[in-house]
């Protein structure tokens, strides 16, 4: 399977609002699962609270997610892309629109056209419904934290869809060793500090290489950023 070649991001010239990091939640976080499946719901809730979730709010549809939302957004939200009542990439969509800051699919479609569908519509990570209860948890916090996710199963599939298609050749020839290496940074949930830190840049010259990688690849959001590196094969 292979990805259409169109771009697949809104283009964004500039770093936007949403490029910042969000901070990081502490014990206590607050999230919401959605699946119509009451055994997955009771396996993702009963997951998050042993990794220190204070509230866990359930919803088995996108109607019922958004009247859940309503009262604000929390720290998290996992969701499935099937259920009853319409898309699930809607349900992203509105969730971030609405200020959600961490938005994690898990999900049973393994193709790389539902994962790049669901990065584009907002979300930060991407789980299936299959994978060891040690993969999920790593997921979750590596958003959590921060960062971007996808399920291990699923990146060389879309690195391999790209490949097909030339995005992934071209995609690494426009971006710098620099900037790829900020851009792996950028995925583990640096903020420009930490990234400048780490490699001995400013935090000044760490906004410029973004502001370069955010040109190059059409949009200045960080997840999408990310995600579309992670699609192209040139991080992990």
């Amino acid at each position: 399977m292979s990805i259409p070649t169109q771009h697949p991001l809104r283009g964004h010239g500039t770093m936007d609002a949403r490029s910042t990091v969000p901070t990081q939640p502490g014990p206590g976080f607050r999230a919401l699962v959605v699946d119509d499946h009451p055994f997955m719901r009771e396996s993702m809730v009963s997951r998050l609270k042993a990794m220190g979730a204070m509230e866990v709010v359930e919803a088995a549809s996108i109607a019922e997610a958004q009247a859940r939302a309503r009262s604000g957004p929390m720290d998290l939200a996992v969701l499935d892309l099937g259920l009853p009542d319409g898309n699930g990439l809607d349900l992203l969509a509105y969730l971030r629109s609405q200020g959600w800051p961490r938005l994690v699919v898990l999900s049973a479609a393994d193709d790389p056209y539902s994962v790049r569908a669901a990065f584009v519509a907002g979300a930060h990570g991407y789980l299936l419904k299959n994978a060891s209860p040690v993969v999920v948890a790593d997921g979750v916090r590596r958003v959590l934290s921060g960062g971007v996710y996808a399920d291990p199963s699923v990146a060389p599939l879309l690195a391999s869809g790209l490949r097909n298609t030339g995005t992934s050749d071209g995609l690494a020839s426009e971006l710098s060793g620099r900037e790829i290496e900020v851009l792996r940074l950028v995925a583990d949930g640096k903020s420009n500090k930490e990234i400048g830190d780490l490699l001995g840049l400013s935090a000044l010259t760490v906004k410029s290489h973004l502001a370069r990688i955010a040109r190059k690849l059409g949009t200045g959001d960080r997840a999408e950023m990310v995600a579309l590196a992670m699609r192209a094969g040139v991080i992990r």
